[in-house]
């Protein structure tokens, strides 16, 4: 018997992108593996992705550019991110829907909707947040938490390039060691940046648990956690 039965997958744009393809289609097939592998075991999810691969305000807006029109830009971003997965999940037979915090029209997609969702998730349905909570000064860990509190999800998986939260950056410190499981305070004590201060808080205020996984390491990776197998990293009360 799983522990979740209704997760939010958090996913950075950036991970989509590889070999110079913006959204690369071996990797969006590889998203669809994980989401296969938590859906055999009956378990609902709710996506929120990045635009990262497409868009990043931070640098434009050092130059000069309006820092809510980066952002709006950056909201459009993850929205094409959204609809390619929403489509990759498709062409696989599964049925999902994509939402997006701010109107769009022309049928694209819909707008958020919390009861629809809830609603879709409980039918099997994959539902797909795009354009982070729909408001400029904003992140997608922010969009992320905030919609895994409104279709009331067990836990948030934050799918990164590593497989944990670790005492130091592994990629620069060879003896830096993870963490199998860690609190709220601990994480803010040791200044760790599992997400930003707002998606943070708000994951701690609602008692959410988070849990930092590898998503290049195997698809199978999720649902070993949702087994019970231990991988990643839990941050918790």
């Amino acid at each position: 018997m799983n522990k979740y039965k209704r997760i939010l997958l958090k996913l950075s744009g950036e991970a989509l992108a590889k070999d110079g393809n913006t959204v690369d289609s071996n990797t969006l097939s590889q998203v669809v593996d994980i989401i296969k592998s938590a859906l055999k075991q009956k378990v609902e999810v709710g996506i929120v992705v990045g635009g990262g691969n497409i868009f990043r305000g931070a640098a434009l807006a050092q130059a000069g550019m309006n820092r809510v029109t980066g952002d709006h830009m950056g909201m459009l971003a993850t929205v094409i991110n959204a609809l390619a997965i929403g489509d990759a999940c498709k062409r696989a037979n599964i049925d999902a829907i994509v939402m997006s915090g701010f109107p769009i029209g022309g049928g694209v997609c819909d707008p958020v909707d919390h009861n629809k969702a809830k609603q879709a998730l409980s039918m099997g349905k994959v539902v797909i947040f795009s354009a982070g909570t729909g408001s400029p000064c904003f992140t997608t860990d922010t969009g992320a938490v905030l919609r895994a509190i409104e279709i009331e999800a067990d836990i948030v998986f934050k799918a990164t390039k590593v497989d944990g939260v670790y005492t130091h950056d592994p990629m620069k410190n060879p003896k830096a060691t993870r963490y199998k499981t860690l609190s709220f305070n601990e994480a803010i004590e040791k200044n760790l940046k599992i997400m930003d201060t707002a998606a943070f808080s708000l994951c701690r205020e609602h008692g959410l648990d988070i849990c930092v996984f590898s998503m290049l390491e195997d698809a199978n990776t999720l649902s070993d956690i949702l087994d019970g197998k231990p991988s990643g990293t839990i941050v918790h009360l």
